[in-house]
């Protein structure tokens, strides 16, 4: 069975931060665990697929490759390891066993939590319109992409000019609090997240006047973008860190861009094949000629035998579209539909009654039977 799209598992956008995949995986896994759904297999298979999914796109490296490659860039990567239910939930960043627990019973399970360190930034997403031509041969467009990034005054710490982030007084640098209940069973003690530096170890107390602390300004920013000779509707170019800014020093997103290109008026794509349809007379269709029709790249001369039927293909080598790798180009059919002139002068009228005479195509009597018989039948 072919494996689910891993942000679809998640419910989540491809653009998702990290924040949003592992607040969706949470409320997930407290759905479909098996410790909840003791002897329900579906949700036993159902957690086995959210846990993969969340492997792959919590891991910056994983998701990159996922983002480019799909299933096969990451095969090999999301087996289950030994442990509970056939996964590994050990020492892993809310995918161990300790996380797991504590979303039932309190943070204080999993012993010792992490400062929060460096995250990537988000990834962003642009739909860019193109022409056929620009599609077929390639192109250098100029874009302005609306992204976070990192503030200008204070390079990205928050804090105004000539201060900086100083130790959290609540929780002494380190990120989370201990916190000491009595039970009738004694001292219980949990381990959560600062409130105050919500779990960074820091606090701002002069912000940035620019960013306002948040260490990062909405900008719009003119991205030259690339465009391979050959791409077609749906194809996507990635382009490495010119995504969002990354919080506490981490690394930028990516963009995609997601190409759409314009119909043209007189091409249509088939492939790396050009198909086009060209108007002939039926004089040049029964005696044959030497006609313009288009390309891409200008006009080209077609040789059109003698009795040529409408509907007949040519093939032009070589005119169709660049192969993506390189490798030489597609071909341009040309398809020639034969026009039946109207509003014919008597002259014309009887110059075609003679020819047909000449050929042969006067009906015959039993012909003529037949026809009367139809006219009859729908005419009265």
């Amino acid at each position: 069975m072919a494996k689910r799209d891993y942000y679809e598992v998640l419910g989540v956008d491809r653009g998702a931060s990290q924040e949003e995949i592992k607040k969706a995986y949470r409320r997930l896994a407290r759905q479909y665990h098996p410790d909840l759904n003791p002897g329900n297999k579906e949700a036993e298979e159902k957690f086995k697929e959210i846990q993969e999914a969340y492997d792959v796109l919590s891991d910056p490296e994983k998701r990159s490759r996922y983002d480019q490659f799909g299933h096969a860039g990451v095969e090999g990567g999301t087996g289950a390891g030994p442990g509970f239910g056939g996964f590994d939930f050990g020492g892993a960043d809310f995918g161990g066993f300790g996380d797991i627990f504590d979303m039932f019973f309190g943070e204080s399970f999993g012993g010792k939590r992490r400062r929060r360190g460096p995250e990537r930034g988000a990834d962003v997403r642009l739909d860019l319109d193109i022409s056929f031509e620009e599609a077929a041969f390639g192109a250098e467009k100029e874009v302005g992409v609306p992204r976070l990034e990192r503030c200008p005054d204070c390079g990205g710490s928050g804090a105004a000019p000539g201060t900086g982030p100083v130790t959290c007084p609540a929780c002494g640098g380190t990120g989370q609090v201990r916190i000491t209940q009595r039970t009738p069973l004694g001292y219980y003690q949990t381990i959560r997240t600062c409130h105050e530096c919500q779990g960074t170890g820091t606090i701002i107390p002069n912000p940035c006047k620019t960013c306002r602390g948040r260490g990062q300004v909405q900008r719009t920013r003119k991205i030259r973008i690339k465009i391979p000779p050959g791409v077609d509707t749906g194809a996507r170019l990635r382009l490495a860190g010119e995504g969002e800014a990354g919080e506490r020093g981490g690394p930028p997103g990516d963009l995609y861009v997601y190409i759409n290109v314009r119909p043209h008026k007189i091409f249509r794509r088939e492939g790396f094949d050009l198909l086009c349809e060209v108007p002939i007379s039926m004089v040049q269709a029964a005696l044959g000629d030497e006609i313009e029709v288009p390309t891409l790249e200008g006009k080209a001369r077609l040789t059109i035998p003698e009795g040529t039927q409408s509907g007949t293909s040519f093939r032009l080598k070589g005119k169709g579209i660049p192969r993506l790798n390189g490798a030489g180009r597609g071909d341009q059919h040309v398809v020639v539909r034969v026009v039946i002139p109207k509003n014919l002068t008597e002259r014309e009228k009887e110059v075609l009654r003679e020819f047909a005479r000449l050929r042969g195509w006067e009906p015959s009597e039993k012909e003529k039977g037949f026809f009367r018989r139809v006219k009859d039948a729908f005419m009265g």
